[in-house]
């Protein structure tokens, strides 16, 4: 009587699949390598500070490396346009209010608080921004992406768009009267009395 070995589960069509392959010992590795890598990204969570100045020291050793190569300014254009789309994103709520029926965000005292939530959080700005010197920081090491080009030229675009879409950004916040940071705004720690329970308070 036949078992069967077909290329659909048998012994002939296994082989690739089987936990011995090299396929299948190259696939395990890599998700173990993953599984760690986002391990320490997690732990790196709370520790903002840290991250920043670890990130600044990846921004100083990129500028120190185009300094002393005087080149390379094609890709530090690039970068500097896509940190541009970062900080937008930073900067920016989840829910743009032009495309919001009602109203947001409070604009009154008395209106009901809500935290200003980010198109794009701290911490995916924080990576992003990190990954992106990484990588313009590698390509400086392939002489096919040395373009020669007149880098005060690419400076003069670069503050003019950085000027002109940053004054759009503030307009917007003006606007519909948001602030994308919450230094000295009130936040709920479920221990502060509210005032309407403060003034039902037992009097002597």
């Amino acid at each position: 009587m036949e078992t069967g070995h077909g290329p659909s589960g048998g012994a002939l069509g296994g082989d690739d699949l089987s936990p011995s392959s090299p396929a299948a010992a190259i696939s395990r590795w890599t998700f173990e390598v993953s599984r760690r890598y986002q391990h320490l990204l997690d732990k790196t969570v709370p520790h903002v500070l840290y991250r920043w100045i670890g990130c600044l020291l990846v921004v100083l050793i990129y500028a120190v490396r185009v300094y002393f190569v005087q080149g390379f300014y094609i890709i530090t254009y690039g970068l500097g346009i896509y940190l541009l789309n970062l900080l937008m994103g930073f900067l920016s709520p989840q829910v743009d209010p032009e495309m919001q029926d009602g109203p947001s965000l409070p604009t009154r005292g008395s209106d009901e608080f809500r935290p200003f939530v980010r198109r794009l959080p701290e911490f995916k700005f924080w990576y992003s921004f990190t990954n992106a010197f990484c990588i313009a920081f590698v390509m400086t090491f392939f002489s096919v992406f040395d373009v020669p080009v007149f880098w005060p030229i690419l400076l003069f675009y670069w503050l003019m768009l950085l000027i002109i879409t940053m004054r759009r950004q503030i307009q917007h916040m003006i606007k519909y009267k948001y602030v994308p940071f919450s230094f000295g705004k009130q936040q709920y720690d479920g221990k502060k009395v509210s005032s309407t329970e403060s003034t039902n308070l037992p009097r002597d």
